[in-house]
């Protein structure tokens, strides 16, 4: 967004640069016109009552040897026409010279024959083509001999227009000079303000993402930028204190009660195991194991929120931890009670060198997790894979890959909710919370937990572990 921003106020200056230099640039070329029409006219007036006074040959001459003199001291084109439009006088290249009367080279022909034209009827040249740094190379004036009804005649003056260009050209140059430097330093501006805008707003970002990541001591620090945005930044760290004040509410109070509850619940079934012996056969003794088998669930449901809240409290550092051997322990661990429900447990795809900075014990906890879930849900003689590999950033993936009946496409999604399980899988027992729980020890972590199907049938689930450098 600040590169956007600056985007648009360098255009917007830019376009206000143009806007300045270019009227500033044409006003002088437009008065340098002027002022060398003013400079060769007075030589035209001249020039115009020599020719209006010629009467003999010597006044002929005089006329001659001055628009001479002045041909070769400016390089100019002098043509002195009758009525007619017939040369009588000529001196250097200029108007005249290709017989044509008041069309020669040099001169544009339509400018010479309208200023000709406009002399012959007793009116001055008063405007000249602007003199731009690429032309025109010359511009033709005229100046009318005589006055009124006695105009006898015309003076026509093809100008070279080399100094005005040179002078025009320089102008020209320093304007833009100038206002190069000016877009430079107004653009340095720019940046500065672009920067004072947008450091509280990404400063707000980076704390907005920290928080939907779960880290709810994230603030935002930045006291810089306009009024309003420090008023919203004082705003947004009073919200997060508030966002964080209920939520550790919440969690301190499942953890508190799911802590409270373990004692008299595990009192309950002590208390029901001692009265089975004075039980007698019959259907109270099964409504007492129904009891017994409730108040264990219940039991294991209290454990899986105490674990859960004490996962989301975020209380343990992230610590480095060595995936390869709690994937290879984990594995050693679970594979008597895969034997007992005869399942097979393979970990062939498991390289050394794994590393991960997550919370302690993450990889061996949620493989807990996968491998529990499995050995409920995989039947008798199906065949579990576990895998882990590196990625191409340095993190870690394990994989967890099984035979049994697997989920259709359309529940994986529910899978990783609290206390959600599939429809055809409610009478297994479990609380809904395992996968809920690997899956919020990623996120904390730094990664995250995937579930996918299996080919041909099975439940693929792989979970991803930050590289050692990163932090959770």
């Amino acid at each position: 967004m600040r590169r956007r921003l600056l985007a648009v106020l360098t255009v917007l200056m830019g376009v206000a640069a143009l806007l300045l230099c270019l009227p500033l640039a044409e006003g002088y070329a437009r008065g340098r016109t002027e002022h060398l029409l003013l400079q060769r006219r007075s030589e035209a007036v001249r020039f115009a009552d020599l020719a209006e006074r010629m009467r003999t040959e010597a006044d002929r001459a005089e006329l001659a040897a001055e628009i001479g003199r002045y041909a070769d001291l400016y390089g100019a084109g002098v043509a002195v026409v009758d009525t007619a439009g017939a040369t009588l006088l000529r001196a250097g290249t200029g108007p005249g010279a290709d017989g044509t009367g008041a069309d020669g080279p040099g001169a544009d022909g339509a400018g010479a024959a309208e200023a000709r034209g406009r002399a012959l009827t007793g009116r001055s040249t008063d405007r000249l083509p602007t003199v731009r740094p690429w032309g025109p190379d010359s511009v033709v004036l005229a100046e009318p001999v005589g006055r009124d009804e006695r105009v006898s005649g015309a003076v026509l003056l093809a100008v070279p227009t080399d100094a005005a260009r040179r002078d025009v050209t320089v102008r020209w140059s320093l304007i833009a000079a100038g206002a190069l430097a000016s877009f430079a330093a107004a653009a340095l501006v720019a940046a500065g303000i672009a920067r004072w805008l947008m450091r509280p707003v990404l400063d707000l970002d980076r704390a907005v993402e920290r928080l939907a990541a779960g880290s709810l001591q994230a603030r935002a620090g930045s006291d810089t930028g306009p009024p309003e945005l420090r008023r919203l930044r004082q705003h947004f760290n009073t919200m997060a204190e508030a966002v964080a004040d209920s939520i550790g509410r919440q969690r301190d109070f499942v953890a508190d009660a799911s802590h409270q509850l373990r004692n008299p619940l595990a009192t309950l079934v002590l208390q029901l195991e001692n009265v089975e012996p004075h039980v007698a056969p019959g259907p109270g003794l099964a409504e007492h194991a129904r009891a017994l088998d409730e108040a264990e669930r219940l039991e294991e449901l209290l454990d899986g929120l105490l674990a859960l809240a004490r996962v989301e409290s975020g209380t343990a550092e992230p610590t480095r931890q060595d995936v390869s051997r709690a994937v290879r322990d984990r594995v050693t661990a679970w594979a008597p009670v895969f034997h007992a429900a005869g399942l097979e447990l393979t970990a062939d795809g498991v390289p050394e060198g794994l590393w991960t900075r997550a919370l302690p014990d993450a990889a061996g906890r949620i493989l807990d997790a996968l491998l529990d879930n499995a050995v409920k849900f995989v039947p008798c003689g199906g065949r579990v894979e576990v895998g882990a590999s590196r990625g191409s950033d340095g993190s870690t993936a394990v994989r967890v890959a099984d035979d049994g009946p697997g989920v259709p496409q359309e529940q994986l999604g529910m899978l990783l909710r609290r206390f959600t399980r599939a429809p055809g899988h409610q009478n297994v027992p479990g609380s809904g919370l395992g996968l809920a729980i690997a899956d919020e020890i990623a996120r904390i972590s730094g990664g995250g937990l995937d579930l996918a199907a299996n080919t041909p049938h099975g439940l693929v689930a792989q979970v991803r572990l930050p590289p050692p450098r990163d932090t959770a």
